[in-house]
């Protein structure tokens, strides 16, 4: 089919102003979307902004909670020039929005693909007759990484046809300020200090206990490592509470930065000598990719990740960075003083790591790459 006589609309619950690698992963779908047949029907309550509809599309108050949704899309399908045969629904997650897309997929006859990214999956396969139908029913079922390809091979091999790998990429572009920098490391006497820096949002999973356990078997030895540690959530405050267990008052090397905007993310990645985030997989939770290897890759940072989930895909070890096991914290504490003690070792994987980025890993080659698979 010609593109020009197509709609798609990307279906979701996360889109920016929400942070997160996920919000970014659809904002750079649309804004790298290669023709103009490109529409958002996003949850929120925002001011539209020109293809981008913000609607309420889950319900604190009535049940099905979903059903607001299954109303806003059903409205953006009606409401197009195109026979509704010709739009496509790219759900951005299986639930709740596949329920309502496959309610309406079955009544209109338009076709709809399922995005996975990880935990999204691992919880619907607790809902198998109902995740069962969403997938039967998709044209196709993208997957950022190949860990979640294989686990929807394990829930059901009659759906390999439909399975199609396709890594998350970022744009190439950076935020330097060289003021805000030079800010920060006065701010946080950060001269000659070996500073790690990992961002993310403060849960079990991303492994952030473990960074700092493994900062207290070398600290003795190296005084000079820091870790500055940026993101909120609910493992804030035991995370606060374990490295005051685990050091003296005025001999803390762990910052808590909360939650920061872009420009200081930027600069944290732009003065911070190795980017850190031990991902583990706790029960299904897991780590899908890891958008910000790939931005710390950018920044010509090495980085050392947890080898679990996705994330061996965003990171390969010896070559853009330091795969460890995420529940040993001596083989992070030996990661991190082999990086911190070999300047070349960390310019070369960070020189490897942007090279891979700019090459294969760019939000528009991604963008293209589910373009053309949408467009068969």
């Amino acid at each position: 089919m010609n593109p020009a006589n197509q709609k798609f609309i990307l279906f979701t619950l996360e889109y920016p102003p929400q942070k997160g690698g996920v919000a970014k992963y659809y904002e750079n779908l649309a804004n790298n979307w290669p023709d103009d047949n490109f529409y958002i029907l996003a949850n929120g309550t925002k001011k539209d902004l020109a293809k981008i509809k913000f609607r309420p599309l889950i319900s604190k108050l009535i049940r099905p909670r979903w059903l607001p949704s299954l109303i806003h899309l059903h409205k953006a399908i009606t409401s197009s020039q195109l026979p509704i045969a010709n739009c496509h629904v790219i759900v951005g997650q299986i639930l709740p929005l596949g329920i309502p897309t496959y309610i309406l997929s079955r009544l209109l006859k338009f076709k709809y693909s399922i995005v996975l990214h990880g935990l999204d999956f691992s919880l619907a396969m607790n809902r198998k007759k109902t995740t069962t139908k969403i997938l039967s029913g998709a044209t196709k079922i993208i997957c950022a990484n190949s860990y979640t390809a294989n686990l929807v091979k394990t829930f059901d091999s009659s759906l390999l046809p439909k399975i199609s790998i396709i890594n998350p990429g970022i744009e190439s572009t950076i935020i330097r300020n060289p003021q805000k920098t030079a800010e920060l490391i006065k701010k946080h006497h950060l001269e000659n200090k070996a500073v790690l820096f990992g961002l993310g949002r403060l849960v079990k999973r991303k492994g952030f206990d473990q960074a700092i356990e493994a900062i207290k078997n070398i600290y003795l030895k190296n005084p000079e490592v820091i870790l500055a540690i940026g993101g909120s959530g609910p493992e804030e405050e035991n995370l606060k509470k374990l490295a005051d267990s685990l050091f003296e008052k005025d001999h803390n090397p762990i910052i808590f930065l909360g939650k920061i905007d872009d420009e200081e993310y930027w600069a944290w990645l732009e003065l911070c000598d190795i980017f850190i985030m031990t991902s583990r997989n706790l029960d299904g939770d897991f780590e899908g990719f890891g958008i910000v290897y790939l931005e710390a890759n950018l920044a010509g940072k090495p980085v050392i990740a947890g080898d679990s989930g996705g994330v061996r895909e965003a990171v390969i070890n010896n070559v853009t960075g330091l795969l460890v096991d995420p529940e040993n914290t001596l083989a992070i504490a030996e990661a991190i003083t082999k990086l911190a003690g070999d300047k070349n070792l960390r310019d070369n994987l960070g020189a490897s790591g942007n090279r891979r980025v700019v090459e294969t890993l760019s939000a528009k080659k991604q963008t293209e790459k589910i373009y053309n698979l949408l467009n068969i």
